[in-house]
């Protein structure tokens, strides 16, 4: 058996090594949601190393197959799972009453990544996005709270919208990449739409339908960004400042992508740590030079 304690903090050593952007925002939440963000990266990132890294598709499968098994054993039956992952998570499931069935969708999500290397419409791939990432913010959503109990219906329509910019976000940057693997995320129909081919996408040619593709996913993106964050006013105020500073680096990675011509193929587009800083202090003088500003209409009214 595992001490908790000492899981949470190999989570959070886990998370600072495998996201910066989420390790950077987390640092803004309080001590015990922090903790709790960090076991549930634990778990996703772990799920998702089982598809990324494993040797061959069979072998991913099958490890995904065991994890699974490993899960459903643990929440049916009701006992410690002896995998440390799976401890420090499911604590902090029943901690936090996270629904289970959002570990087991990110799963599904995964396992379409292992049979699933194209998507023929965008409905396809939203449903990805939803797996992957959606899940992820409904859960943080039950790790955050929110401010008021009417607000929890009206909030995780909006975390799902957020989860979805982000994971375009991320299709878009790691496009090089991922056609490495052999995934391309593009739906089929809309490259076909913008006259754009497979085979000029596996030999990394940028010209103008291109161009035009990529300004349409960006642009999708911002429809989503913009539906996700009107939500973040409905969570707890504790924890509702590192959901807009993790929306606010996302966003900034889509301007990155948007400025360099979408140069996806050699370049990854990264947020440094000073622009993260900045746009931290830019969250955090809104407030306040509101705040100067309404007080400065007042007194001139008196």
């Amino acid at each position: 058996m595992n001490d908790l304690e000492d899981l949470y903090r190999r989570a959070a050593i886990e998370t600072a090594a495998g996201s910066k952007s989420f390790f950077f925002a987390t640092r803004f939440f309080p001590k015990q949601m922090a903790s709790a963000a960090y076991a549930v990266y634990w778990f996703c990132r772990y799920t998702d190393d089982l598809v990324d890294e494993c040797s061959n598709v069979e072998q991913g499968r099958k490890d995904l197959e065991a994890w699974t098994a490993a899960l459903r054993h643990a929440v049916t039956s009701g006992s410690t799972p002896q995998h440390p992952v799976l401890q420090v998570f499911l604590a902090t499931v029943t901690k936090y009453e996270i629904p289970v069935e959002y570990a087991f969708e990110l799963i599904e999500g995964m396992r379409m990544d292992l049979n699933q290397t194209t998507y023929r419409t965008f409905d396809e791939l939203r449903l990805f996005c939803y797996r992957v990432a959606s899940v992820v913010g409904l859960m943080m959503c039950h790790v955050i709270g929110f401010e008021n109990a009417s607000d929890r219906d009206r909030a995780l329509p909006h975390a799902i919208d957020l989860g979805i910019a982000m994971q375009l976000t991320n299709i878009m940057r790691d496009i090089g990449e991922d056609l490495e693997r052999g995934r391309i995320y593009l739906p089929q129909e809309e490259m076909q739409q913008f006259e754009y081919s497979e085979d000029q996408l596996r030999h990394h040619v940028r010209n103008a339908a291109f161009a035009k593709l990529m300004g349409f996913q960006a642009e999708r993106a911002r429809g989503f960004y913009q539906k996700g964050n009107a939500g973040i006013e409905m969570l707890n105020r504790d924890g509702r400042f590192a959901v807009k500073i993790a929306s606010d680096v996302y966003r900034e990675i889509l301007q990155q992508l948007e400025t360099s011509g979408f140069d996806v193929f050699d370049h990854r587009a990264v947020v440094p740590a000073s622009r993260k800083y900045w746009l931290t202090a830019s969250n955090l003088a809104g407030p306040l030079v509101r705040h100067t500003a309404d007080r400065i209409a007042f007194w001139r009214k008196v």
